[in-house]
């Protein structure tokens, strides 16, 4: 597989420590939980508007037929 043991996770932990230190990482952390946080607000925001267009549209065939005859001719 990788090789990677625990030892080789903990020393690259270590590293990435020193180099950016803690303040910087905790930001980060910060901006990606924002940022996710964020995404599952407007995926939500979005399919409750979905759902609340498709409850006002008819649902039967012959509504969706004569839609599409009516695109069909304005197109031509």
């Amino acid at each position: 597989m990788a090789g990677l043991s625990i030892w080789h996770v903990l020393i690259f932990a270590i590293v990435v420590i020193l180099l950016f230190g803690t303040s910087k990482l905790k930001n980060l952390g910060k901006d990606v939980g924002g940022a996710v946080k964020d995404f599952k607000k407007s995926i939500k925001d979005d399919d409750e508007a979905t759902t609340a267009a498709s409850i006002n549209e008819p649902r039967t065939l012959e509504h969706q037929n004569s839609n599409n005859d009516v695109n069909s001719t304005v197109k031509r």
